[in-house]
């Protein structure tokens, strides 16, 4: 048995919901969570979840720790910014690192950081040690917007990072700086000599990608080891794509979205030498989180996409067959909330965060018939 499974058999009764495939039991593990963006399951079954007003928690055998993780840097927890995103070092094991993106406040504003430390659980209390900052977005800017900031692990160590447009749409198109990217460092912040703009003149040499909105899913696929990511548009234009070494993904400048006020955005919906999404929705779902199912218990949705919702209040399953999305199924509409993250748990459960003033932890397993 997954030592993950004891936590939610203490929990309330689930709630039911359905898909095409499976009936779903769908059961709320913990609550009182601040806004909780993501989540990462250590190896003894606990789990650390992030709360956007800057605090790390602790969940262990199905209950929250009442003493936030000790030792975090200052964040800037300002509309929607905070601490971020959260994923453990490959060799936790032996290194016990854990990675974190957060708002950082700085001179001129803020910009997207991330950070390493050592989790120490000794005494009944947790706490990062050595905390160092490996990456920075420049330029810091000032406002509370579009920070981005989903990571992923590739399997050889480098790290892909998602960094929002704060705003500044046009600052996606250059190249001499972070915003609307996504970054490739190594685990240790050093620039990996194959990254696509190396060398060249005012570029940035930690650019992989460019042409972004607001970046709030990154997966790496374990079948084929592709970075798969979500951009959360503007209305409309949400985007499924597949970032690829130099190319452009044409934010502003092709959108299949409007501004909120519904002014056209750029040029239209294609133009030469950019890429086009795998993937969009229009009107927007603001999708938040993204996991490729590779879990046991849902074996007909090996491989498939699973995208969390926070306008549609949904989980999506997007269905994928030779490296194409062919259908999207749309489940549990308004049954928990606001959906910011989704993962697959090691016991192969989906599991899901709700980003509310009183968020939730939620665990999806099918239903026993």
């Amino acid at each position: 048995m997954s030592p993950l499974a004891p936590a939610a058999a203490q929990s309330a009764a689930p709630l039911a919901a359905t898909s095409r495939d499976y009936k779903l039991a769908v059961t709320k593990v913990v609550g009182g969570l601040v806004h909780p963006w993501s989540l990462a399951f250590l190896p003894d079954g606990a789990m650390l979840v992030t709360e956007r007003p800057g605090r790390l928690r602790l969940i262990e055998n199905g209950k929250l720790d009442p003493e936030p993780v000790a030792g975090l840097p200052a964040v800037f927890a300002q509309g929607q910014g905070g601490l971020l995103d959260l994923a453990l070092d490959p060799d936790f094991a032996k290194t016990g690192l854990v990675y974190f993106s957060y708002a950082e406040p700085r001179q001129g504003g803020a910009g997207t950081t991330l950070a390493r430390g050592q989790l120490v659980r000794e005494g009944g209390k947790a706490r990062l040690e050595n905390v160092e900052v490996i990456f920075r977005q420049e330029p810091a800017l000032p406002g509370g917007i579009q920070f981005g900031s989903r990571f992923a692990i590739a399997s050889n160590g480098t790290l892909y990072v998602t960094l929002g447009d704060r705003r500044q749409a046009d600052l996606a198109q250059k190249l001499d700086n972070d915003v609307g990217k996504v970054i490739r460092i190594d685990r240790d912040g050093s620039i990996p000599k194959s990254n696509p703009f190396v060398g060249r003149d005012g570029a940035r040499p930690e650019i992989w990608a460019y042409g972004f909105r607001n970046g709030q899913g990154a997966a790496i696929d374990p079948a084929t080891g592709q970075l798969w990511t979500v951009d959360h548009g503007a209305k409309g234009g949400d985007e499924i794509n597949h970032p690829e070494a130099g190319k452009n993904y044409g934010w502003p400048v092709i959108t299949y979205g409007v501004d909120y006020s519904g002014a056209k955005i750029g040029i239209g919906t294609s133009a030469p030498g950019m890429e086009q999404p795998v993937y969009y929705w229009d009107p927007s779902i603001a999708p938040s989180g993204l996991a490729i199912y590779d879990g046991a218990l849902f074996p007909k949705w090996k491989g498939d996409l699973l995208v969390g919702a926070l306008k549609g209040q949904i989980l999506v399953r997007l269905d994928r067959e030779n490296g194409r999305i062919v259908d999207e199924e749309r489940m549990m509409k308004g049954l928990i909330g606001r959906i910011r993250d989704v993962r697959v748990g090691p016991d192969g459960a989906i599991w899901l965060l709700t980003d509310e003033e009183n968020g939730g932890l939620y665990r999806v397993i099918p239903a026993k018939s």
